[in-house]
Protein backbone atom coordinates (compact mmCIF):
# COMPACT_ATOMS: atom_id res chain seq x y z
CA UNK A 1 0.00 0.00 0.00
CA UNK A 2 2.81 2.06 0.96
CA UNK A 3 4.44 1.53 -2.20
CA UNK A 4 1.49 2.91 -4.03
CA UNK A 5 0.60 5.56 -2.25
CA UNK A 6 4.31 6.84 -2.85
CA UNK A 7 3.42 6.27 -6.96
CA UNK A 8 0.26 8.89 -6.38
CA UNK A 9 2.19 11.77 -4.80
CA UNK A 10 5.00 11.07 -7.34
CA UNK A 11 2.40 11.34 -9.83
CA UNK A 12 0.70 14.46 -8.50
CA UNK A 13 3.92 16.51 -8.12
CA UNK A 14 4.86 15.81 -11.82
CA UNK A 15 1.34 17.09 -12.41
CA UNK A 16 1.44 19.88 -10.21
CA UNK A 17 5.01 20.91 -11.60
CA UNK A 18 3.41 20.61 -15.14
CA UNK A 19 0.98 22.65 -14.64
CA UNK A 20 3.08 25.45 -12.58
CA UNK A 21 5.41 25.73 -15.97
CA UNK A 22 2.00 25.94 -18.18
CA UNK A 23 1.18 29.03 -16.15
CA UNK A 24 4.43 30.67 -16.15
CA UNK A 25 4.90 29.93 -19.64
CA UNK A 26 1.20 31.51 -20.43
CA UNK A 27 2.40 34.35 -18.59
CA UNK A 28 5.77 35.33 -19.56
CA UNK A 29 5.48 34.95 -23.40
CA UNK A 30 5.33 37.95 -25.15
CA UNK A 31 1.87 37.49 -27.78
CA UNK A 32 3.47 38.59 -31.63
CA UNK A 33 1.74 42.78 -32.14
CA UNK A 34 1.93 43.74 -35.52
CA UNK A 35 0.26 47.06 -37.36
CA UNK A 36 -2.99 45.40 -38.88
CA UNK A 37 -1.99 47.22 -42.23
CA UNK A 38 0.02 49.87 -43.51
CA UNK A 39 0.16 53.63 -42.30
CA UNK A 40 -0.83 56.28 -44.83
CA UNK A 41 0.18 59.90 -45.61
CA UNK A 42 -1.72 62.57 -47.28
CA UNK A 43 1.03 63.22 -49.77
CA UNK A 44 4.49 61.70 -50.63
CA UNK A 45 5.46 64.89 -52.34
CA UNK A 46 5.84 67.89 -50.59
CA UNK A 47 7.98 70.92 -51.88
CA UNK A 48 7.90 73.70 -48.62
CA UNK A 49 7.76 77.55 -49.14
CA UNK A 50 7.83 79.94 -46.13
CA UNK A 51 4.14 80.85 -47.60
CA UNK A 52 3.20 77.72 -46.09
CA UNK A 53 4.71 77.71 -43.02
CA UNK A 54 1.52 77.96 -40.87
CA UNK A 55 -0.67 75.48 -42.95
CA UNK A 56 -0.91 71.75 -42.87
CA UNK A 57 1.48 69.97 -45.64
CA UNK A 58 1.26 66.44 -44.39
CA UNK A 59 -1.31 64.43 -42.42
CA UNK A 60 0.26 60.53 -41.60
CA UNK A 61 -2.57 58.18 -39.97
CA UNK A 62 -2.34 54.91 -39.13
CA UNK A 63 -4.76 51.62 -37.21
CA UNK A 64 -5.30 50.81 -34.01
CA UNK A 65 -2.75 48.46 -32.87
CA UNK A 66 -4.17 45.66 -30.72
CA UNK A 67 -1.69 44.11 -27.55
CA UNK A 68 -3.19 41.22 -25.15
CA UNK A 69 -2.97 43.93 -22.50
CA UNK A 70 -6.35 45.91 -22.50
CA UNK A 71 -4.80 49.67 -22.00
CA UNK A 72 -3.73 52.58 -23.33
CA UNK A 73 -1.67 52.69 -26.57
CA UNK A 74 1.19 55.43 -26.61
CA UNK A 75 1.80 56.17 -30.29
CA UNK A 76 5.02 58.71 -31.73
CA UNK A 77 6.00 59.69 -35.65
CA UNK A 78 9.70 58.96 -36.48
CA UNK A 79 11.48 60.50 -39.08
CA UNK A 80 14.71 59.83 -40.68
CA UNK A 81 17.58 59.68 -43.61
CA UNK A 82 17.35 56.44 -45.47
CA UNK A 83 20.55 56.04 -45.02
CA UNK A 84 20.35 56.07 -41.23
CA UNK A 85 17.62 53.49 -40.97
CA UNK A 86 19.77 50.13 -40.99
CA UNK A 87 22.69 48.63 -39.64
CA UNK A 88 23.35 48.97 -36.02
CA UNK A 89 22.63 52.17 -35.31
CA UNK A 90 18.97 51.96 -37.51
CA UNK A 91 17.09 55.20 -36.41
CA UNK A 92 18.88 56.58 -33.57
CA UNK A 93 19.44 59.57 -35.66
CA UNK A 94 15.59 60.03 -36.31
CA UNK A 95 13.37 62.56 -35.24
CA UNK A 96 10.68 61.27 -33.05
CA UNK A 97 7.17 63.10 -32.06
CA UNK A 98 5.19 61.69 -29.37
CA UNK A 99 1.59 62.04 -30.36
CA UNK A 100 -0.21 60.86 -27.36
CA UNK A 101 -2.49 57.88 -26.13
CA UNK A 102 -5.31 56.16 -28.32
CA UNK A 103 -4.62 58.84 -31.32
CA UNK A 104 -4.36 57.35 -34.84
CA UNK A 105 -3.17 60.57 -36.89
CA UNK A 106 -0.64 63.50 -36.78
CA UNK A 107 -1.13 66.60 -39.24
CA UNK A 108 2.49 68.48 -39.71
CA UNK A 109 2.74 72.50 -40.31
CA UNK A 110 5.28 73.25 -42.97
CA UNK A 111 7.03 75.08 -40.30
CA UNK A 112 7.77 72.25 -38.84
CA UNK A 113 8.43 69.86 -41.34
CA UNK A 114 10.86 72.23 -42.76
CA UNK A 115 12.82 71.81 -39.28
CA UNK A 116 12.69 68.44 -39.57
CA UNK A 117 13.80 68.00 -42.70
CA UNK A 118 16.70 70.66 -42.19
CA UNK A 119 17.35 68.91 -38.32
CA UNK A 120 18.16 65.50 -40.34
CA UNK A 121 20.50 67.26 -43.22
CA UNK A 122 18.22 67.91 -46.29
CA UNK A 123 19.29 70.67 -48.26
CA UNK A 124 17.29 73.41 -49.20
CA UNK A 125 15.69 74.32 -52.45
CA UNK A 126 16.39 70.58 -53.18
CA UNK A 127 14.16 67.44 -53.72
CA UNK A 128 15.83 65.09 -50.93
CA UNK A 129 14.32 61.56 -49.33
CA UNK A 130 12.90 61.04 -45.64
CA UNK A 131 11.51 57.61 -44.28
CA UNK A 132 8.45 58.27 -41.97
CA UNK A 133 7.14 55.40 -39.31
CA UNK A 134 4.89 55.00 -36.56
CA UNK A 135 5.53 54.11 -33.23
CA UNK A 136 3.18 51.78 -31.21
CA UNK A 137 4.54 51.31 -27.64
CA UNK A 138 2.51 49.80 -24.39
CA UNK A 139 4.78 46.77 -22.57
CA UNK A 140 7.62 47.16 -25.91
CA UNK A 141 7.88 49.23 -29.02
CA UNK A 142 6.37 48.24 -32.27
CA UNK A 143 7.04 49.65 -35.55
CA UNK A 144 4.97 50.48 -38.86
CA UNK A 145 7.00 49.67 -41.97
CA UNK A 146 8.05 53.13 -43.17
CA UNK A 147 6.81 55.51 -46.05
CA UNK A 148 9.38 57.38 -48.55
CA UNK A 149 8.92 60.96 -48.58
CA UNK A 150 9.85 63.19 -51.25
CA UNK A 151 10.41 66.44 -49.42
CA UNK A 152 12.04 69.90 -50.82
CA UNK A 153 12.74 72.27 -47.59
CA UNK A 154 13.91 75.94 -47.82
CA UNK A 155 16.04 78.05 -46.27
CA UNK A 156 14.05 80.32 -43.66
CA UNK A 157 14.76 84.01 -44.19
CA UNK A 158 17.03 86.26 -42.22
CA UNK A 159 13.79 88.73 -41.25
CA UNK A 160 14.12 91.69 -39.87
CA UNK A 161 10.80 94.53 -38.73
CA UNK A 162 7.58 95.11 -36.42
CA UNK A 163 4.49 95.83 -36.51
CA UNK A 164 2.74 97.36 -33.65
CA UNK A 165 -0.50 96.45 -31.25
CA UNK A 166 -2.04 99.55 -29.64
CA UNK A 167 -4.98 98.58 -27.53
CA UNK A 168 -7.27 98.76 -24.46
CA UNK A 169 -5.35 96.22 -22.90
CA UNK A 170 -2.79 99.44 -22.17
CA UNK A 171 -5.15 100.80 -20.34
CA UNK A 172 -5.12 103.80 -23.18
CA UNK A 173 -4.66 103.38 -27.00
CA UNK A 174 -1.20 104.78 -27.48
CA UNK A 175 0.60 103.23 -30.02
CA UNK A 176 3.98 105.04 -28.95
CA UNK A 177 4.45 102.36 -26.28
CA UNK A 178 2.18 99.56 -28.12
CA UNK A 179 3.45 96.16 -27.55
CA UNK A 180 5.48 95.41 -30.36
CA UNK A 181 5.11 92.21 -32.54
CA UNK A 182 8.67 90.81 -34.13
CA UNK A 183 8.90 89.38 -37.66
CA UNK A 184 9.93 85.53 -36.91
CA UNK A 185 9.57 84.63 -40.69
CA UNK A 186 8.47 86.13 -43.64
CA UNK A 187 5.45 88.48 -43.19
CA UNK A 188 4.69 86.66 -39.97
CA UNK A 189 4.86 88.35 -36.55
CA UNK A 190 4.98 87.09 -33.14
CA UNK A 191 3.77 88.46 -29.64
CA UNK A 192 2.96 88.30 -25.98
CA UNK A 193 -0.11 90.31 -24.30
CA UNK A 194 -1.67 90.16 -20.97
CA UNK A 195 -5.44 91.30 -20.49
CA UNK A 196 -5.24 92.46 -16.65
CA UNK A 197 -8.51 92.84 -14.64
CA UNK A 198 -10.94 95.83 -15.78
CA UNK A 199 -8.90 96.55 -19.21
CA UNK A 200 -10.66 95.84 -22.51
CA UNK A 201 -9.55 93.15 -25.03
CA UNK A 202 -10.11 95.16 -27.99
CA UNK A 203 -7.22 96.45 -30.49
CA UNK A 204 -5.76 97.28 -33.67
CA UNK A 205 -2.75 96.27 -35.79
CA UNK A 206 -0.68 99.21 -36.92
CA UNK A 207 2.70 99.07 -39.36
CA UNK A 208 4.35 101.38 -37.61
CA UNK A 209 4.44 103.32 -35.22
CA UNK A 210 1.75 105.87 -36.35
CA UNK A 211 -2.17 105.68 -37.69
CA UNK A 212 -0.88 105.82 -41.47
CA UNK A 213 -1.68 102.45 -41.81
CA UNK A 214 -3.43 99.78 -39.72
CA UNK A 215 -5.40 97.02 -39.66
CA UNK A 216 -8.90 96.07 -38.35
CA UNK A 217 -11.24 93.43 -38.38
CA UNK A 218 -12.28 92.12 -41.56
CA UNK A 219 -15.06 89.25 -42.30
CA UNK A 220 -14.15 87.82 -39.15
CA UNK A 221 -12.68 88.69 -36.04
CA UNK A 222 -9.71 86.75 -37.26
CA UNK A 223 -9.30 88.16 -40.49
CA UNK A 224 -6.90 91.67 -41.73
CA UNK A 225 -8.84 94.23 -43.47
CA UNK A 226 -6.90 97.49 -44.62
CA UNK A 227 -8.01 100.42 -42.42
CA UNK A 228 -10.84 99.10 -41.00
CA UNK A 229 -12.59 100.75 -38.29
CA UNK A 230 -13.60 97.51 -36.57
CA UNK A 231 -11.26 96.45 -33.61
CA UNK A 232 -9.90 93.16 -33.30
CA UNK A 233 -11.00 91.14 -29.60
CA UNK A 234 -9.28 88.72 -27.86
CA UNK A 235 -11.48 86.33 -25.53
CA UNK A 236 -10.61 88.32 -22.43
CA UNK A 237 -8.65 89.21 -19.48
CA UNK A 238 -5.61 86.59 -19.32
CA UNK A 239 -2.15 86.36 -20.76
CA UNK A 240 -1.99 85.12 -25.17
CA UNK A 241 0.74 84.50 -27.68
CA UNK A 242 -0.46 86.73 -30.70
CA UNK A 243 0.70 85.71 -34.12
CA UNK A 244 0.01 88.01 -37.19
CA UNK A 245 0.52 86.33 -40.57
CA UNK A 246 0.27 89.47 -43.26
CA UNK A 247 1.05 86.58 -46.12
CA UNK A 248 -2.82 85.06 -45.12
CA UNK A 249 -4.44 88.29 -43.51
CA UNK A 250 -4.59 86.32 -40.63
CA UNK A 251 -3.94 86.72 -36.96
CA UNK A 252 -4.45 84.12 -33.65
CA UNK A 253 -4.44 84.05 -30.12
CA UNK A 254 -3.62 81.36 -27.92
CA UNK A 255 -3.36 81.32 -23.89
CA UNK A 256 0.10 81.67 -23.04
CA UNK A 257 1.52 82.41 -19.51
CA UNK A 258 4.57 81.93 -17.42
CA UNK A 259 3.96 81.16 -13.79
CA UNK A 260 5.67 80.06 -10.80
CA UNK A 261 5.20 76.49 -8.89
CA UNK A 262 6.46 74.83 -5.86
CA UNK A 263 5.48 74.56 -2.36
CA UNK A 264 6.18 78.07 -1.58
CA UNK A 265 3.39 79.33 -3.85
CA UNK A 266 0.62 77.31 -1.82
CA UNK A 267 -0.12 75.50 1.77
CA UNK A 268 -0.75 72.20 1.27
CA UNK A 269 -4.63 71.49 1.65
CA UNK A 270 -6.75 68.27 2.32
CA UNK A 271 -7.37 67.39 -1.11
CA UNK A 272 -4.17 67.67 -2.33
CA UNK A 273 -0.84 67.59 -0.10
CA UNK A 274 1.00 68.87 -3.01
CA UNK A 275 -1.66 71.46 -4.28
CA UNK A 276 1.69 74.33 -4.62
CA UNK A 277 3.76 71.67 -6.89
CA UNK A 278 0.26 71.34 -9.07
CA UNK A 279 -1.21 75.09 -9.50
CA UNK A 280 0.98 77.60 -11.03
CA UNK A 281 0.17 81.43 -9.88
CA UNK A 282 0.59 82.82 -13.46
CA UNK A 283 2.39 85.79 -14.25
CA UNK A 284 1.60 88.87 -16.48
CA UNK A 285 3.07 89.74 -18.91
CA UNK A 286 4.78 93.28 -19.70
CA UNK A 287 5.25 94.54 -23.19
CA UNK A 288 7.88 97.24 -22.29
CA UNK A 289 9.96 95.99 -20.37
CA UNK A 290 9.45 92.19 -22.29
CA UNK A 291 9.31 90.48 -19.22
CA UNK A 292 6.79 88.21 -16.94
CA UNK A 293 5.71 89.58 -13.40
CA UNK A 294 4.11 88.25 -10.06
CA UNK A 295 3.11 89.71 -6.58
CA UNK A 296 2.60 86.91 -4.37
CA UNK A 297 1.96 86.04 -0.82
CA UNK A 298 5.30 82.95 -0.28
CA UNK A 299 5.64 80.38 2.03
CA UNK A 300 8.81 79.28 3.35
CA UNK A 301 9.43 76.55 0.84
CA UNK A 302 10.85 76.12 -3.23
CA UNK A 303 9.87 77.52 -6.21
CA UNK A 304 10.15 77.33 -9.87
CA UNK A 305 8.73 78.51 -13.50
CA UNK A 306 6.64 76.67 -15.70
CA UNK A 307 4.56 77.30 -18.62
CA UNK A 308 0.83 77.21 -18.83
CA UNK A 309 0.11 75.22 -15.59
CA UNK A 310 2.06 72.13 -16.98
CA UNK A 311 5.42 70.60 -16.65
CA UNK A 312 5.73 70.18 -20.35
CA UNK A 313 8.22 73.21 -20.58
CA UNK A 314 9.49 74.11 -16.76
CA UNK A 315 12.92 76.13 -15.21
CA UNK A 316 14.92 75.60 -12.59
CA UNK A 317 18.58 76.82 -11.15
CA UNK A 318 21.19 74.75 -11.73
CA UNK A 319 22.86 77.09 -9.39
CA UNK A 320 20.46 78.20 -7.11
CA UNK A 321 23.00 81.37 -6.11
CA UNK A 322 22.57 83.23 -9.26
CA UNK A 323 19.63 84.41 -11.12
CA UNK A 324 20.00 81.87 -14.27
CA UNK A 325 17.69 79.42 -14.78
CA UNK A 326 17.77 76.09 -17.18
CA UNK A 327 15.40 74.47 -19.10
CA UNK A 328 14.16 70.93 -17.55
CA UNK A 329 16.66 71.33 -14.45
CA UNK A 330 15.10 69.50 -11.80
CA UNK A 331 16.41 72.17 -8.95
CA UNK A 332 14.00 74.75 -7.53
CA UNK A 333 14.83 78.26 -5.54
CA UNK A 334 14.68 77.76 -1.64
CA UNK A 335 12.15 80.49 -0.33
CA UNK A 336 13.89 80.65 3.31
CA UNK A 337 11.28 83.55 5.43
CA UNK A 338 7.71 83.59 4.10
CA UNK A 339 6.68 87.32 3.22
CA UNK A 340 5.94 89.37 0.00
CA UNK A 341 7.84 88.67 -3.50
CA UNK A 342 7.77 90.89 -6.73
CA UNK A 343 9.18 87.84 -8.85
CA UNK A 344 10.26 88.43 -12.99
CA UNK A 345 10.96 86.22 -15.52
CA UNK A 346 12.91 87.00 -18.82
CA UNK A 347 13.08 84.85 -22.02
CA UNK A 348 14.23 85.40 -25.34
CA UNK A 349 11.53 82.67 -26.61
CA UNK A 350 11.54 84.09 -30.28
CA UNK A 351 9.96 81.44 -32.01
CA UNK A 352 9.44 78.47 -29.59
CA UNK A 353 7.55 76.70 -32.57
CA UNK A 354 10.42 76.18 -34.85
CA UNK A 355 13.50 76.67 -32.83
CA UNK A 356 12.65 75.25 -29.20
CA UNK A 357 12.51 77.36 -26.03
CA UNK A 358 16.17 78.46 -25.26
CA UNK A 359 18.47 76.73 -22.67
CA UNK A 360 18.44 79.40 -20.21
CA UNK A 361 16.43 81.84 -18.93
CA UNK A 362 16.56 84.47 -16.21
CA UNK A 363 14.34 85.88 -13.08
CA UNK A 364 14.55 87.83 -10.12
CA UNK A 365 12.85 86.74 -6.84
CA UNK A 366 12.82 90.11 -4.02
CA UNK A 367 11.21 90.21 -0.82
CA UNK A 368 9.23 93.36 -0.48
Amino acid sequence: MKKYINKLFLLGSVLFLSASCDSEAELTTLKAVSFPSAIEVSSSTLVLTEDSADDNVLLVSWPKVTFPIDAPVTYAVEFDLIGDTSGTTAWQKAKRIVVGEDVLSKAFIGLDLNKIAVDLGLPPDVAGKLVVRVEAAMDRKIYSDPITLTVTPYEKSVVFGEIYMPGAYQGEWNVDTALALTAISKGIYQGYVTVLPGYGPVFKLNTGRNWEQFYGAGATNNDLKDMSTTDFALPGEGSYQIKVNLNTLKWSSTPYAWGIVGSSTHAPTPEDKDYGWNHSIPMSYNHETKTWKATANLLAGALKFRLNDKWDVNYGPADPTTNTINKDNGGAYDIGEPGTYEITFTINDVDPVSAGYPATATCTIVKK
